[in-house]
């Protein structure tokens, strides 16, 4: 895991150092153990590390094979790499590390833009060919790793997070307007390509871009989701066998790939708590390391999950570190953790994860996290809402998940930012996309592939890499992925929701842990907006640069901050928090950057 950027240029100039170490340096946290650039001629290569499979300096980035003028910079884990390289070494491929990046040179080299349907795992890499004069860039299929691209008619550059590439300026940071609306309607997310900043878009996953020397780019999508039921009949009990084994697969394999200890975030819900489970079937409770992070009460909510994973750190007897954080430091962190996102998140555990990863970074250097999984098999309240609703398939999603309708986003924003329906457009065009069989297959597929890669997934890689942590997430194991798209949702929905997993879990977990609410990451401070947590979003929204920025409508503001408590989205969101939190983002990310355009 680490962080990686790039530039190729298409005019007379050669790539410099002094740019690539100006995006290194904001990649620095990503890669805390070591740094490395390349350059010949247009292109430069940088690279920093987390050094998690082969810890020598042998795996060290860019790594470049002079024999094949093949040159890489790599972030993530391929899961499947010792088949890989023992699959390479049986064609004549000679290795010199003992990591996964060197296999996807030699994949790269063996298969060329064909490379990445042989890897399992999340990933981002460029491949400089210097004998075609070729970068190739590719993204994993479910967009668990992110890479933002600036390009101009001179050059493209590339990186891990969209600071790094502000940090190389001559970005053009006007707001997107299409995306501005994606990013107030879907709390904060903005599909790819787009990024809220019209200079800088980001790879859309399962696709690969071949950028020429001529500035030429081909993009191909190498990998869509499928919701159909297969051609032969499958009984209840054949699919639960199948996800029972596809997920240990996963969550094995996610385990086995590291040559550091791999320890879980238990949030005390049922998708950690499953994970600890099936990890204590092959390792020793001395050797299962668990982490969970809990926030002041309010008196709504309780503002931690213990007495869930408690119980589930009894069971096993894991070797278990429990960490609770004040109200205060959650408010006295927050400027920092906004300043770890790449783009503006709204998501009340985003703090959470921060400050958990900050702890848990002091111990061990990867974890396994439960993402993905009440996405894939449909563990959400507004799943079987959504599908008892009449209308088209735009009518029965959005009432459930938009957090405004159009007609109050034009109340929310400066008339300069208006214009079309832009979500409910694209929202309609996903759903009716072929290869899915129902209403809730295109649901989930939309959530699986689009939504949730820049929400909770993207959410956690930032702040896990904030603190150079590297998180995997088995439930967005691919192959699970495409297995769960096949089974019926009436399956899936039985019980509440993620029936599948409920009836694996019975013969590992309490039952007190399987059957209870669904619950999320609580950090009441900031759902119940009062208080210090309140003067900080006003002290925001009525600042000098806020006001000067003129992205939102005052009067909307002067509404919320009348009374905001009363202003919730569909999903429990303050409205209040997602304006406080971009204008923050904006002031810290963007106009804090140097050398941009506006």
């Amino acid at each position: 895991m680490c962080g990686i950027c790039g530039e190729y240029r298409f005019d007379s100039n050669s790539s410099d150092l002094n740019t690539l170490s100006k995006m290194m340096t904001q990649l620095a946290r990503r890669g805390p153990d070591d740094a490395g650039h390349f350059l010949q001629g247009p292109v430069g290569l940088g690279h920093r590390r987390l050094a998690v499979i082969d810890l020598s300096n042998r795996a060290h980035q860019p790594m470049v094979d002079t024999e094949l003028g093949l040159t890489i910079v790599f972030n993530g884990t391929i899961y499947n790499y010792r088949d890989l390289r023992h699959t390479l070494q049986m064609r004549g491929y000679v290795f010199h590390s003992e990591g996964d990046t060197e296999v996807i040179l030699k994949a790269y080299h063996q298969w060329g833009e064909e490379c990445v349907s042989h890897l399992q795992g999340m990933f981002v890499f460029a491949v400089w060919d210097s004998r075609l004069q070729q970068l190739f860039l590719a993204r994993d299929r479910l967009g668990i790793k992110p890479l933002y691209i600036h390009q101009t008619s001179h050059f493209i550059r590339f990186a891990s997070t969209l600071p790094a590439l502000l940090a190389a300026g001559e970005v053009d940071t006007r707001i997107d307007k299409v995306a501005l609306h994606h990013h107030l309607t879907l709390h904060a997310v903005v599909p790819a390509p787009r990024t809220l900043l019209q200079g800088v878009r980001k790879m859309i996953p399962g696709t690969t871009l071949t950028i020429t020397s001529q500035g030429h780019t081909r993009s191909r999508r190498y990998w869509q989701l499928r919701a159909l039921r297969p051609d032969t009949p499958v009984t209840e009990d054949e699919w639960i066998e199948a996800t029972r084994a596809t997920l240990t697969a996963a969550v094995n394999s996610h385990r086995l790939a590291a040559d550091v200890p791999v320890g879980v975030l238990l949030s005390g819900g049922l998708d950690s708590s499953l994970l600890v489970g099936l990890l204590a079937q092959v390792t020793p409770p001395e050797n299962l390391l668990t982490f969970s992070v809990g926030f002041e009460d309010a008196p709504e909510e309780r503002g931690s999950e213990f007495e869930y994973s408690d119980q589930v750190v009894a069971r096993y007897h894991t070797r278990h570190h429990r960490y609770t954080i004040p109200n205060g430091q959650v408010l006295q962190r927050l400027p920092e953790a906004i300043a770890a996102m790449s783009e503006p998140m709204v998501g009340q555990d985003a703090v959470a994860f921060y400050l958990l990863a900050e702890q848990v970074s002091q111990t061990v250097k990867v974890v396994q996290s439960g993402q993905g999984a009440d996405e894939v098999f449909a563990g959400y309240f507004w799943y079987p809402l959504m599908q008892a609703a009449t209308g088209s398939d735009l009518e029965r999603f959005r009432p459930y998940y938009f957090d405004r309708d159009h007609a109050e986003f034009l109340q929310t924003v400066h008339a300069d930012y208006h214009g079309e329906d832009y979500t409910s457009q694209l929202v309609e065009e996903l759903l009716a996309k072929d290869g899915a069989e129902t209403f809730l297959d295109k649901v989930l597929r939309l959530d699986v592939t689009t939504l949730i890669v820049d929400d909770p997934v993207k959410r956690v890689d930032n702040m896990t890499m904030a603190w150079g942590l590297e998180a995997r997430v088995p439930f967005l194991d691919h192959t699970l992925v495409e297995l769960a798209a096949q089974i019926p949702p009436e399956l899936k929905l039985r019980e509440q929701g993620k029936y599948p997993l409920k009836a694996i879990a019975r013969s590992l977990l309490p039952a007190s842990v399987i059957d209870r609410p669904k619950g999320y990451f609580p950090v009441p401070a900031l759902k119940y907006v009062r208080g210090a947590f309140l003067e900080f979003m006003r002290e925001v929204l009525n600042s000098e640069a806020c006001r000067q920025r003129q992205l939102f409508q005052r009067d909307y503001v002067n509404q919320l901050l009348a009374a905001p408590e009363k202003y919730m989205t569909p999903l429990h969101g303050s409205k209040l928090w997602h304006l406080a939190l971009l204008e923050s983002w904006l002031e810290r990310t963007v106009d804090g950057g140097r050398n941009s355009v506006s």
